[in-house]
């Protein structure tokens, strides 16, 4: 790489990162290779993630040169051995090789004795976790059990991951450090990105860059990140303090318009929220629903628990009806042509354990979501939960099946902005101690 680029000063924390100018300047390369590369595009463009490593050699001779590697998840048109990508960590896919003369074996048991050919499966799969060697910085190696148990060490973590899942180890991170470390490179900085369309279970955009995946992923990374200076995670950093705007107040309730970047309850790292601000006032506050840190809008506050309880049944019994304002990304137009004006979406919900808190489409064990929608403009559209599932609105905008266009500043869905779209703009609900209806409004920000 010839370029007068200054280098980070830590390397990239994988998990949550904005790329650094030499990934920017390396990814555009490699989707320049893969523009090129007809066999390689044609299975690109069906959906694949795609990654780069800025690296300089090790050693008094090094010179300080930069170079990059590229990587792409799984295989690539049925192969892990393309020459300008970096090799497996543990080449699986050799015709004549252990792994592949066992998969024969056990599919011509398979009809005959089931029990033995899945004992025979799993122990297939064992057999393959121990050939991952995983390398750190340091030079140690670990294999993906070892390193998966040790990050899991807590009794009843171990026994609800006891095991790595089918395919870890296979993803771009992990195939550019090993390569990195066994051909003495330091790492420098990476970043991954999706190239093609988004599939019905992966809500990525074309180019778009992505963190690492957490489930497969974060075990193997944060043992080899060990001996490197990484950059701290940005959750740790802490949030801006943000405070909410009151609507309404009486003595049993507060409506508030909670901020864009702002929780509603504490988090896993950050405790400041609306619920911890509320209970400053109200020392038993309790919050009466939530909104997504990147969505602003109206949010109901119960003054006490036995405020909460009958708020909370309307919840339960789908009595509240809330009204979302959002803008689409219309630089991810992948609209249908049949999309109609108005209408509802019905795509069940559930998480995808390997990317958490993403949620993916499942009709066979989602729970159901349905969202009525109407489209005022091009871009803009109003949105009416039927139910209130985590990301509901999120992913049914973006879903191909959905409005198959994200919500714009929908990092997770669609592309990161300045914020997510989404404004909770209106409420309707019974007061819960008199009863009385009640219907409060928000203008949206943007």
């Amino acid at each position: 790489m010839h370029t007068d680029i200054a280098r980070p000063e830590r390397f990239t924390y994988p998990f949550a990162y904005e790329p650094h100018a030499l990934c920017r300047v390396a990814a555009e390369e490699v989707q320049a290779y893969i523009a090129g590369h007809a066999e390689i595009r044609e299975d690109a463009d069906r959906g694949k993630m795609f990654g780069v490593l800025v690296v300089e050699p090790v050693g008094p001779q090094a010179g300080g040169q930069l170079a990059f590697l590229a990587a792409y998840s799984g295989l690539l048109a049925g192969r892990n051995d393309w020459e300008y990508f970096v090799p497996p960590v543990f080449d699986a896919q050799q015709p004549d090789g252990y792994f592949k003369t066992r998969e024969r074996e056990i599919s011509l048991t398979t009809p005959v004795t089931p029990l033995i050919a899945k004992k025979m499966s799993q122990d297939l799969q064992l057999w393959l976790f121990h050939q991952y060697r995983m390398l750190n910085a340091r030079g140690e190696r670990r294999d993906l059990v070892e390193l998966w148990q040790a990050y899991y060490d807590k009794p009843r973590l171990r026994r609800k991951f006891p095991l790595p899942p089918g395919g870890t180890g296979d993803c771009c991170a992990p195939k550019l450090l090993q390569y990195a470390y066994d051909h003495r490179l330091r790492p420098v900085c990476m970043a991954e990105f999706w190239w093609g369309q988004p599939t019905r279970t992966e809500l990525r955009q074309h180019l778009n860059y992505y963190p690492a995946c957490r489930g497969k992923c974060k075990p193997i990374l944060t043992w080899m990140l060990q001996g490197l200076d990484v950059d701290p995670d940005p959750e740790s950093l802490g949030f801006a303090r943000l405070e909410p705007e009151t609507v309404y107040e009486d003595d049993s309730i507060v409506v508030i318009n909670k901020p864009s970047g702002m929780l509603s309850t504490p988090g896993r790292i950050e405790e400041y929220s609306v619920e911890t601000v509320m209970r400053r006032r109200y020392p038993e506050a309790v919050i009466g629903h939530r909104l997504d840190m990147g969505t602003s809008g109206l949010l109901i506050v119960a003054k006490s628990l036995d405020v909460y309880r009958p708020l909370q049944e309307q919840f339960v019994r789908h009595e509240v009806r809330k009204r979302y304002t959002a803008v689409l990304d219309t630089g991810c137009n992948l609209s249908r042509k049949d999309c109609p004006p108005k209408g509802t979406i019905s795509l069940p919900l559930r998480l995808d354990p390997m990317n958490r808190p993403r949620q993916m489409v499942d009709t066979e064990h989602g729970k159901r979501a349905v969202t009525d929608y109407e489209f005022l403009s091009d871009n803009r559209v109003e949105l009416w939960p039927q139910t209130g599932r985590t990301h509901q609105l999120r992913v049914h905008c973006a879903h191909p099946d959905g409005l198959a266009r994200p919500i714009a500043g929908d990092e997770l869905y669609g592309t990161q902005g300045e914020r997510l779209m989404l404004h909770a703009a209106e409420i309707w609900f019974r007061h819960p101690v008199t009863g009385a209806p009640m219907h409060l409004s928000s203008l949206p920000p943007f």
